[in-house]
């Protein structure tokens, strides 16, 4: 499923107008990606917690010239699976 699936299932629940159901979905992901920005979790029970975590600074490989590249830390979105949600997948 992709967000264009999403809107759709939104749409169908709630009737309205297709914009008004991707609106719906537009403010629920702005919502996460803002919140995870200021360093905070987004927990949803059933589905998981959104949260970031910080990468440490580290050096790898230009694979073309085998150059040593220095990778600045960085925080990256990390999901854990809430319980439920790893019992429905089994």
């Amino acid at each position: 499923m992709n967000k264009q699936g999403l809107v759709d299932a939104v749409h169908g629940k709630l009737g309205g107008t297709k914009v008004q159901a991707e609106e719906v979905v537009d403010l629920m992901v702005n919502g996460i990606i803002d919140t995870l920005k200021k360093g905070e979790e987004v927990s949803i029970a059933g589905l998981g917690i959104f949260s970031t975590k910080t990468r440490a600074a580290r050096q790898a490989r230009n694979p073309r010239t085998g150059e040593a590249i220095s990778v600045p830390a960085m925080r990256v979105p990390k999901f854990r699976a809430a319980k439920a949600l790893k019992d429905a997948v089994k």
